[in-house]
C-alpha cells in the first residue's frame, strides 16, 4: 500500500481523533488538524507521530495555507451539533453550523480539489451522518447542514470522477464520541419555560439517540478503509443495516 499524506479536520477527539491515529499507525502521513491552537499541542503531545496544525474550517486563511501540502486525501471530518426548537434557537446558531458543517466542507473542497486535479489523483470523504437522510422535531439546524451534504458530495463525485479524484461520504448513526450528547443535552438551553410539548419531544430525542451508543472505532476503521481503498462506494451507512432501519422509519413517517 502506498503511503498517501491525508489531512483530516476536526481530528482532536471522536472519529477524526481515531480515523488519524489508525492512519498512522498504517503508515500514512496525517495532518491532524483542530479548531485551535490548544487542542493542536494537546494532540502532538499525545500522539507525536501526527503533524498537526491549527485549522478553523470558518477561517478561510487557516484554509488557504493547507494548498501546498499536497494532499492526496482530505477527511471532511470537523462537525458542529445544535438541535433546538426552530421557533426558538437563535439564527446565529443557525449560521454557525451551517459555516462549520457546509460552508467549511466546501472551502476545505475548495483549496485542494486544484492540487489533486494537477496529480491526476485524489480522494475526498466528507463525514454525512443518519441525520442526513432523515429529519424529526428538534432537529432541523443539524439535519439541515446534513441534508446539504447528501447533496454537495453527490454532485462534487460527478463532477470530479473525470479528473480521477474520487469523492464519497460516510454516515453514521450514534456512536458514542460525546458530540450526541453534548448536541442533544443542549436542547434544553432553548426550551421555553412550561413548554411541556417541546420538552416530552426532548426526553424522547434523548432516550432514542443516547441510549446504547456505539463505539466509535468503527467509524474510524472505516474512514482508514476508505482511505486505502481502490475505489469507493458513494455512500457508506454506520453501523451496518442502519440503512434499513432508516428506510422502515421513513415509511411509517411519511
Amino acid at each position: 500500500m502506498t503511503a498517501r499524506t491525508v489531512l483530516i479536520t476536526g481530528a482532536g477527539s471522536g472519529f477524526g481523533k481515531g480515523a488519524a491515529v489508525e492512519l498512522a499507525a498504517r503508515g500514512h502521513r496525517v495532518v491532524a488538524t483542530t479548531e485551535t491552537e490548544e487542542q493542536a499541542s494537546a494532540l502532538a503531545a499525545e500522539h507525536p507521530d501526527l503533524e498537526t496544525r491549527k485549522l478553523d474550517v470558518t477561517s478561510s486563511e487557516d484554509i488557504a495555507a493547507i494548498a501546498e501540502l499536497e494532499i492526496d486525501v482530505l477527511i471532511n471530518n470537523a462537525g458542529l451539533g445544535v438541535m433546538a426548537p426552530m421557533e426558538s434557537v437563535p439564527m446565529e446558531r443557525v449560521r454557525a453550523s451551517f459555516d462549520v458543517n457546509v460552508f467549511g466542507m466546501v472551502e476545505m473542497s475548495q483549496a485542494v480539489i486544484p492540487g489533486m486535479k494537477q496529480r491526476g489523483w485524489g480522494r475526498i470523504i466528507n463525514v454525512s451522518s443518519v441525520a442526513g437522510k432523515m429529519a424529526g422535531a428538534l432537529g432541523s439546524p443539524y439535519c439541515m447542514t446534513k441534508h446539504a451534504v447528501e447533496a454537495f458530495t453527490s454532485s462534487l463525485r460527478a463532477e470530479m470522477e473525470p479528473f480521477g479524484i474520487d469523492v464519497t461520504k460516510v454516515n453514521p448513526g450514534p456512536y458514542d464520541t460525546g458530540f450526541n450528547d453534548r448536541m442533544v443535552n443542549g436542547i434544553a438551553t432553548w426550551i421555553a419555560s412550561g413548554d411541556e410539548a417541546t420538552t416530552a419531544a426532548h426526553g424522547a430525542i434523548s432516550e432514542i439517540v443516547l441510549t446504547g451508543q456505539l463505539d466509535p472505532d468503527e467509524v474510524a476503521q472505516t474512514l482508514a478503509d476508505l482511505t486505502e481503498a481502490d475505489s469507493t462506494p458513494p455512500e457508506t451507512l454506520l453501523p451496518e443495516g442502519i440503512g434499513d432501519a432508516l428506510a422502515a422509519a421513513i415509511a411509517a413517517s411519511s
